[in-house]
């Protein structure tokens, strides 16, 4: 399990990279408009992100 770990998050890492890569001034909006963004919502996208991932984590390792 821990190499899956470290796997998932060099994945993470990668992916933003490239975002940050590709699309340097759509990350920078992208930032300014969450900085306005009530807590709550960002809170909620947050969670629902987070059990998304869960689930298709859980999907694959049927």
């Amino acid at each position: 399990m821990y190499p899956d770990l470290v796997i998932a998050f060099a994945l993470v890492l990668v992916i933003e990279g490239l975002l940050y890569a590709l699309f340097p001034d759509a990350m920078k909006r992208m930032m300014v408009s969450v900085m306005s963004m009530p807590s709550s919502s960002m809170r909620s996208a947050g969670l629902l992100a987070a059990i998304v991932g869960v689930g298709i984590v859980w999907l694959i390792r049927l």
